[in-house]
């Protein structure tokens, strides 16, 4: 492949800034911008393919990813025609919903994890409102000013149509051989979705991480349709899988390019970890009900109070301090009581 049309270097500082970025031999990193504040951008990755690419993941389809993806491919003497195939990590629009579109454009062959298809089934209903399968789990935790606040919001907004269209192939555990002699291991990694699959090569030392190995902030636990009923237990589980491979270079969805799989993933055990504990001492302080517990706890890197989120983030903590109730009650530390309405309940163990 070309040059890139930005510095080469691979920049912690600006990792969202557009361009086509060498991060290993043959191998380019493509940021691709996100309609919203949080997230400002998810990684692409082309893998050199001879007269092909392979892209894990693909982005949003929205007109500027796509044209962030055309420029960027442009700049390596390549275009969207030159894709062979895209391998996606997971089902949420930001890794999925381009390579359908272009797939319906140009017939370019999508793969997705297999454990995604419960989820895909529910998102291809034309009746399907969005987040319901949260709002309901919403409601069991407490959250009822919440839920309401989310649907009046749903209510109002504008319809957003994508394409939920089926993959051309369901993914499972083995090996992706590539023209060029790269071969890359599909690994299943459930816990941000029960689908989560990433790509580990082991003759280059990359894992293409997607959203199961983040460089700077945590994964969101369990956020699909097809809700799951221990995902934090999953994700635990999937990252002591992924521990066990030989450390490799960390390829995320979000974030820089980090040095070290192995490093990253002592953290993010290390911060759930410490969740547990918190979450087990609101309990032990009289929190009983979830949204009880979330307001005990801080959020975010600026310690931020559950009320100081926007409503989508308040969801997001609820519903991530569930996870961590589900596993404290696993492991005996929480007892869980459901009054005759639903609403969960939760004393020491």
């Amino acid at each position: 492949m070309a040059a890139s049309f930005r510095p080469a270097a691979d920049d912690p500082e600006d990792w969202t800034a557009p361009g086509a970025y060498p991060v290993a031999p043959g191998v380019l990193r493509i940021p691709l911008p996100l309609p919203n504040d949080g997230l400002r951008a998810v990684n692409v990755y082309a893998i050199d393919d001879g007269e092909r690419l392979v892209l894990v993941d693909s982005g949003w389809a929205i007109p500027g990813g796509r044209e962030a993806l055309e420029k960027a491919l442009a700049a390596a003497d390549r275009s969207l025609g030159d894709i062979a195939r895209f391998l996606v990590t997971h089902l949420h629009r930001d890794h999925y919903s381009l390579a359908i579109a272009i797939r319906r454009e140009l017939g370019t062959p999508v793969s997705l994890g297999a454990g995604e298809e419960p989820s895909l089934r529910i998102v291809q209903q034309p009746d399907h409102p969005p987040l319901e399968p949260q709002l309901q789990q919403l409601v069991h935790y407490g959250a009822t000013d919440l839920v309401a606040h989310i649907r009046a919001a749903r209510a109002a907004a504008p319809p957003h149509h994508l394409d939920w269209a089926s993959p051309d192939q369901w993914l499972t555990p083995g090996t992706v051989a590539l023209e060029r002699g790269r071969n890359l291991e599909v690994i299943e990694t459930p816990g941000h979705t029960r689908g989560h699959v990433v790509f580990f090569d082991h003759g280059g030392g990359l894992l293409f991480a997607g959203d199961h190995v983040l460089p700077t902030i945590t994964p969101s636990i369990g956020f699909e349709p097809a809700v799951v009923p221990d995902p934090l237990g999953a994700f635990l589980g999937s990252l002591a899988k992924v521990r066990q491979l030989p450390d490799a270079t960390l390829l995320p969805a979000h974030g820089p390019v980090a040095p070290s799989v192995h490093r990253r993933i002592d953290e993010l055990v290390e911060h759930h970890g410490r969740r547990l504990d918190q979450t087990e001492a609101a309990v032990t302080a009289g929190a009983d009900t979830v949204v009880a517990v979330a307001a005990r706890l801080r959020w975010t890197r600026r310690e931020r109070h559950l009320d100081e989120l926007d409503p989508f983030n308040q969801m997001l903590a609820v519903t991530e301090t569930g996870a961590h109730l589900t596993l404290l009650c696993a492991q005996g530390r929480v007892v869980r009581v459901d009054d005759e309405d639903g609403l969960q309940h939760y004393t020491p163990g």
